[in-house]
């Protein structure tokens, strides 16, 4: 068949009647010759019905459509028609049934139609479902480790799971009331898809320095009422550190750090490891993007994936912020941390370095 770039693998001259003319709001079959313009639109089956040719099909579903073009064009003959193409005949007679000439989007793949024919049914009692949601909707804050206490006090046997199971599908079908603010909270909790952050592959392992820098910021009380953001970034084949410090926690601010700081490594940052702050997020992902540093983000509520960092704020609070006096000027305060963050980096000796300085560690890996 061949009314339009959709239908391929017969020849025009076999099925003429395939073609139509748009006159005068009204579809005429054009056998011969032209007789004007035409605006193909539709397909005339031999059967006389009309089907109308989708914008566009896919690549699996165009080659299907030349399947069913070839066993109509020869006599239905579908031996042949598996032999031509190379397929099995279970395979072309499942297509051949999904196929529905009024809409030929019938040869999709319908990738949402794997669902098991009979899947399992909740066991739990009406009686129980109901006593579950007379609870929840009384305390309408109260999870289902406390729900599963208060069944429990009342005799029922049921576990926290069944009790989570039993909320979320009541939830789903909109039989449970809940007050605004729940509802409000749940939707907040969503997490949406970064543009450009991603998981750490299992299989990037840093060799040289600044294959894999972390990167944390922690909070830093100077005076009661006074708050500064404390950023750290270790590099962690080195242990070289580059401490800023910051008025207020945004991803403009660690912008600034990976502009304004990080050139202070002395060597290229090809890989950036954070966690799902707000601050990492934003400008600061964009900035990553935009000089082509890999960034990976921590899966949630598992800062010891970072653990060279978190160490790091340790030694800082312990060597820097407990024994130094704090300016109340930022301008000041930022001085004092360069000071000793160059203390830290060419006169402290580091353990894991084998008592050698970050600096002196990265001369005898230059000399390598």
């Amino acid at each position: 068949m061949r009314g339009s770039d959709s239908w391929a693998g017969s020849d025009r001259s076999e099925t003429p009647h395939l073609r139509v003319l748009r006159h005068k709001h009204r579809l005429k079959p054009v056998r011969r010759g032209y007789t004007g313009p035409m605006n193909v639109q539709e397909i005339v089956l031999p059967e006389g019905r009309r089907v109308r040719i989708p914008p566009a099909l896919s690549r699996e579903a165009r080659q299907r459509l030349r399947w069913i073009d070839f066993y109509l064009a020869h006599g239905r003959n579908a031996r042949l028609t598996c032999r031509h193409f190379g397929i099995s005949s279970a395979t072309f007679y499942r297509w051949w049934r999904r196929f529905d000439p009024r809409r030929l989007q019938s040869l999709e793949d319908d990738r949402h139609t794997r669902r098991p024919r009979r899947v399992r049914q909740p066991q739990t009692a009406p009686a129980l479902v109901a006593r579950i949601r007379a609870l929840r909707e009384q305390y309408p804050r109260w999870g289902k480790l406390k729900l599963a206490a208060l069944l429990q006090r009342e005799g029922w046997i049921v576990s926290a799971s069944t009790v989570g199971r039993t909320l979320t599908r009541l939830r789903g079908i909109g039989q449970l009331r809940e007050p605004a603010v729940v509802r409000a909270r749940r939707k907040a909790k969503r997490r949406w898809p970064r543009p450009y952050a991603r998981r750490k592959p299992w299989d990037y392992i840093p060799q040289r320095p600044g294959d894999l820098v972390e990167l944390d910021a922690t909070a830093v009380d100077v005076l009661p009422g006074l708050r500064r953001i404390h950023f750290t970034a270790r590099d962690v084949i080195s242990r070289k550190d580059v401490l800023a410090i910051h008025d207020r926690q945004t991803s403009r601010m660690a912008e600034h750090v990976l502009t304004d700081d990080f050139p202070r490594f002395g060597f290229p940052v090809r890989g950036i490891q954070i966690d799902g702050g707000s601050e990492f997020k934003a400008a600061f992902e964009r900035a990553c993007q935009t000089r082509g540093i890999h960034l990976f983000v921590l899966p949630p509520r598992s800062p010891k994936l970072n653990a060279h960092v978190e160490r790091a704020h340790r030694t800082h609070q312990e060597e820097f912020y407990d024994i130094v006096e704090i300016p109340i000027v930022l301008a000041e305060h930022r001085a004092l941390l360069r000071t000793w963050e160059e203390t830290y980096n060419s006169i402290r000796p580091h353990q894991a370095l084998g008592y050698l300085t970050p600096n002196e560690f990265l001369r005898r890996f230059d000399h390598r």
